[in-house]
């Protein structure tokens, strides 16, 4: 998703930075984990307070929890049990990077995102029922061709 047209990653980073909200939204998504997929035929979703998340990539990899919170303008989400300790031994929840976690449990409480689920599973069908019907029409096309 290139904000910018320019390839200078300080251009791109500044962009990112200064983007609004309602774009910022649309980078915290995260997959889906297989078994997910397989059920709502989505490979991700935006992540929402309430999923349970695991960490696919960093120093807290492997562990699984809740999302506590969700940080639209820093882009991070916060994981229940992922907290380091500050110098007067408070827990501080430790910020993570959607795109490094996968989501392995969805909060379906809300009806508006079975809603976002169903649309985008049935446009992913169409697509695919779509490069179905055409290949094979192409096939003979290439056959009359060479006759």
């Amino acid at each position: 998703m290139g904000f910018v047209s320019s390839a200078k990653p300080s251009k791109q980073r500044k962009a990112l930075y200064n983007a609004p909200l309602h774009l910022k939204k649309k980078l915290l998504n995260a997959p889906l984990s297989p078994e997910l997929r397989e059920k709502y035929g989505v490979k991700r979703l935006p992540v929402r307070k309430g999923d349970t998340v695991r960490i696919m990539r960093g120093d807290w990899k492997g562990h699984e929890g809740k999302v506590v919170r969700v940080d639209t303008k820093k882009s991070r989400i916060f994981i229940e049990g992922v907290q380091r300790k500050k110098a007067d031994q408070t827990p501080v929840y430790y910020p993570i990077h959607p795109s490094k976690v996968m989501i392995i449990k969805l909060d379906l409480s809300d009806k508006w995102r079975k809603k976002i689920i169903e649309r985008r599973a049935k446009g992913l069908k169409t697509s695919i029922e779509v490069e179905e019907t055409e290949t094979p029409s192409l096939e003979k096309e290439e056959k009359e061709a060479e006759e």
